[in-house]
């Protein structure tokens, strides 16, 4: 297991999914841990029960991030509980399934609004508040890969955020910070499972060259690798986790 004592993370998005996972393995490794959530108050609290029975030390604060506001109170409520940030992963992002005709105004507006500010926010936030040699973690898709149709808005915010960490690595890299993305495949979580057959998760598992889907550990495993001081020669990256898939 890396060693994260002493470490302070914030995991946006973190209430359930990969982010619950993540927070999950970032207290075990020995991280102080925000568990983050926009509105179910009562999964972060559960994720930050199992973090805390498995001898872990964690905190659940509420958080729009697309809000500059919420973005400055979220690392406020980290440093004011933990006394400082070392960890920022920015995990916290919807996805919707529509032909670019039949993404509306709103549709366009509220994914990138969450997807990519939401990032951007707290990427800003974390230019004078993350401390030295920190890390930092954002979220892309392998779906930027693979030119599926009906992701086009949800992969046009992604390939933002690649461009983001891939900036932003260079803008901060004197402190020693590293600023990576990773690009998870087909992950078994009930977000993707909405609105999916069998048959549709059989097929996806079929096209990796391991022939499955992800499960959450897979991608929380990687987000601990880019999180310790293993990771520190790599940055302004995207790594795909997705099983060979693309």
């Amino acid at each position: 297991m890396q060693n994260l004592q002493g470490k302070v993370a914030i995991v946006t998005g973190s209430s359930r999914g990969i982010g619950a996972h993540i927070a999950a393995m970032l207290a075990q490794a020995g991280a102080k841990v925000i568990v983050n959530y926009a509105g179910n108050q009562l999964a972060a609290d559960k994720v930050v029960s199992g973090i805390e029975q498995a001898g872990g030390s964690a905190f659940a604060v509420q958080a729009d991030v697309s809000q500059p506001a919420q973005a400055a109170a979220l690392f406020d409520a980290a440093i004011t509980r933990f006394g400082k940030v070392d960890i920022l992963i920015n995990n916290a992002g919807i996805l919707f399934n529509k032909t670019l005709q039949d993404t509306s105004d709103d549709d366009f507006d509220r994914i990138f609004s969450i997807n990519v500010k939401g990032v951007f926010n707290m990427l800003r936030e974390s230019a004078t508040r993350l401390e030295d040699n920190g890390r930092i973690v954002n979220f892309s898709t392998s779906i930027t890969r693979m030119l599926m149709p009906t992701y086009g808005a949800y992969a046009a915010t992604k390939g933002a955020v690649e461009q983001l960490t891939r900036t932003f690595a260079k803008e901060i890299g004197a402190r020693r910070i590293t600023v990576n993305a990773i690009s998870p495949g087909p992950t078994n979580t009930a977000l993707f499972h909405e609105g999916k057959t069998e048959g549709m998760v059989e097929h996806l598992a079929s096209l990796t060259a391991l022939g499955r889907i992800g499960e959450p550990e897979d991608i929380a495993r990687v987000v601990l690798f880019l999180s310790c001081d293993d990771a520190g020669w790599i940055t302004g990256q995207n790594l795909p986790a997705n099983g060979g898939l693309a």
